[in-house]
């Protein structure tokens, strides 16, 4: 599967079909910092993610008003 990292941005290739859970403690980042993103749909950690797979892996930003 094709994987797009954010912040630095780049891009990776990841044999499928792997848990998000498990693909996110491969590539060393904490699940509760990230959103993942297959298809413009958030997926959970126990989803499986494919061979064709393209998947996106955003930090979570938070903030507000002062």
């Amino acid at each position: 599967m094709r994987v797009l990292l954010r912040n630095p941005r780049r891009e990776l290739e990841v044999p499928g079909p792997v848990a998000v859970h498990a693909l996110l403690e491969r590539l060393a980042i904490n699940r509760e910092s990230v959103l993942v993103i297959r298809s413009d749909t958030l997926v959970t950690g126990d989803a499986v993610l494919q061979d064709d797979d393209v998947v996106e892996i955003r930090q979570v930003i938070s903030g507000g008003a002062a």
